[in-house]
């Protein structure tokens, strides 16, 4: 499977569009997460551009992206935040995070339920994951020029059928990305409009499809769990040479 490469997903969201995707869930995400204060957040797959708003109010924020993918430094004009794991083996303790923030990760593996086992043996007790992954019936997924034209779209279905099959339980199922994948502007001034008109007219045309759910604790299997030997980063993000020029804000100012 073509995994995006780290380099073209900084680039779609320093465009217009990404620009306009990211306020976007951005929104959805706070909705959801109106209070994350003195949590720890992990951010798995491509997550940074949705990690910068909640820095500030958790007690630690850190991004880990999958080695067939790619990793650039996070944030820019700081210490880095960001490594490059196998998605599959977390360099991270048992019960150690409250919450993550999976998106442009869950399409674009072939092993969808050992990354789910690792989510679910780095989570608290109480944790909880926020799944974001292109909407099989929707036209994002469709069009490869966008990250969300990558890899394998869900249905409703399927996402339940995955979380349910590795011990997690769900709530609603939830859309975002009703305005056309076109960074032409008069699309974009009218995104948070369609957005609103989509969640109330087109709840099933959504580009992708949003889920919360957390970590289940009382179905426990009469054998554990595989127990996985923690692998340590295999490499931070070096800082980037040169500086960010002037067309190419950093994920902070966008």
């Amino acid at each position: 499977m073509m995994r995006p490469d780290v380099i073209d997903l900084r680039k779609f969201y320093h465009t217009r569009l990404g620009v306009a995707v990211r306020k976007a869930l951005v929104r959805k995400i706070r909705l959801l997460w109106p209070d994350i204060s003195n949590f720890r957040l992990l951010g798995l797959g491509y997550s940074t551009p949705y990690l910068y708003p909640f820095r500030s109010e958790t007690e630690r924020t850190i991004a880990l992206m999958p080695t067939q993918q790619g990793v650039i430094h996070w944030p820019h004009g700081g210490p880095s935040l960001v490594g490059l794991s196998d998605e599959n083996s977390l360099p991270l303790p048992d019960n150690s995070v409250d919450r993550i923030i999976l998106v442009h990760g869950l399409e674009n593996t072939r092993e969808a339920d050992e990354v789910l086992e690792e989510v679910w043996r780095v989570l608290t007790s109480s944790g909880k994951v926020l799944i974001i992954v292109p909407s099989r019936g929707g036209l994002w997924a469709r069009m490869e020029k966008t990250p969300f034209g990558h890899g394998y779209p869900f249905s409703d279905k399927q996402l339940r059928r995955l979380l349910r099959n590795n011990m997690f339980t769900y709530g609603d199922i939830q859309g975002a990305l009703y305005f056309p994948p076109s960074g032409a502007r008069l699309n974009l001034r009218m995104a948070r409009f369609l957005e609103k008109l989509g969640e109330k007219w087109w709840a099933r045309f959504s580009g992708v499809r949003i889920i919360e759910a957390e970590k289940q604790i009382l179905a426990i299997p009469e054998e554990p769990m595989r127990k996985k030997k923690l692998r340590p980063l295999i490499a931070p993000a070096a800082v980037p040479i040169g500086t960010v020029t002037s067309n190419m804000k950093c994920d902070e100012e966008i």
